[in-house]
């Protein structure tokens, strides 16, 4: 028997038994050492293809053509083996995973607004209703801003119950919003109409306690045009409190005093409670915009005329709610503030 048909012989010969062997293989790992015993290195098959430098040019060809096929032959049963396994790991593992879609789902809780930004939108609601528009300003404010453009020069005694928060000898928190409205002022570059609400946070040197805090919010207003009197003032205000606490409110004005404003008022609105008695609670300061100010905003106080008016944003939301606690409002308690999340 020839060299050539010798090896031929022991090629098929493997190729019938490796691939008997592989079909009833059962395992990953049983699959690896039959892959190592067929195919690696040290396999019967390599030991066969090193007895080719024996054989004549013109054998080589022949046999290498049939140890290829006996070699494809093979892992083509390996790696259709292979992907059985693969497939039969992946079903095992979704079936351990399995997740039941007909349960139903966990709730996810529903927040709501806060109770402060609630009013602070129902209050820009209602003056955006009349015109006006809402104007911001920085939180960290010069001296002159926050005081000496509203009429209050160094050494005035009414800075006493805001000197506060300093973060240099010219630089504070601001005390007010007020400085947003000579800001404002300042951008109409003397040209009115001019109506703007102002609302934004405030620092002050308080005590904490039910009714005082040392941060709170106000929301201010300012109109500036010619002819504007006291009567449009209490229009405005009057309009303002029965949209926000009913159309049987009524409101009335007491002599006050502010820098920046001359005549100035405090303004009452009424007010029932639990037991039904009706009762005044001031709930705002306001005035006529004093002609210093509105020179300091570029205005001409010989042409023009205005009002403002200042409200705390806390007072507001306690009396709407009845709410009796300021602090409430900073304690991040979720049994207050779940609610107000329907509201």
């Amino acid at each position: 028997m020839s060299e050539t048909v010798q090896m031929k012989e022991q090629l098929l010969t493997l190729k019938a038994e490796a691939l008997d062997v592989l079909e009833k293989v059962g395992t990953p790992k049983e699959l690896d050492e039959l892959r190592v015993k067929y195919s690696g290195k040290k396999s019967a098959l390599t030991e066969i293809l090193r007895g080719m430098g024996k054989l004549s040019a013109e054998e080589r060809p022949v046999v290498g053509q049939v140890a290829n096929e006996v070699r494809e032959a093979i892992e083509e049963v390996i790696n259709r083996k292979q992907e059985h396994f693969v497939r039969e790991e992946t079903n095992a593992r979704l079936q351990a995973e399995k997740v039941d879609v007909t349960l139903p789902g966990r709730p996810m809780p529903q927040g709501g607004i806060h109770p402060l930004n609630k009013v602070i939108e129902e209050l820009e609601d209602i003056f955006l209703g009349m015109g006006y528009r809402v104007a911001e300003g920085p939180q960290v404010e010069t001296d002159y801003y926050n005081f000496e453009a509203l009429n209050l020069p160094q050494n005035h005694p009414a800075r006493d119950m805001q000197d506060s928060f300093y973060l240099t000898e010219d630089l504070l928190m601001r005390t007010q919003t007020s400085p947003i409205q000579i800001r404002a002022m300042e951008a109409a570059k003397g040209q009115a109409p001019l109506k703007v609400i102002c609302p934004g946070a405030v620092y002050r040197r308080d005590d904490d306690d039910a009714t005082h805090s040392f941060q709170f919010h106000q929301i201010e207003g300012l109109v500036i045009d010619k002819g504007i009197r006291m009567s449009d003032l209490k229009g405005t205000l009057l309009q303002f409190a029965r949209e926000m606490f009913g159309e049987q409110t009524e409101i009335r004005l007491r002599p006050s005093f502010f820098p920046f404003t001359e005549p100035s008022v405090e303004v009452d609105v009424t007010f029932t409670k639990k037991n039904g008695e009706r009762v005044w609670i001031e709930i705002l300061g306001c005035g006529m915009v004093h002609p210093k100010v509105l020179e300091m905003g570029g205005f001409d106080p010989e042409v023009y005329s205005g009002f403002a008016f200042g409200m705390g944003v806390e007072r507001i939301a306690i009396l709407k709610y009845g709410i009796d606690n300021i602090r409430h409002f900073y304690s991040n308690d979720m049994r207050f503030l779940k609610q107000f999340s329907r509201i």
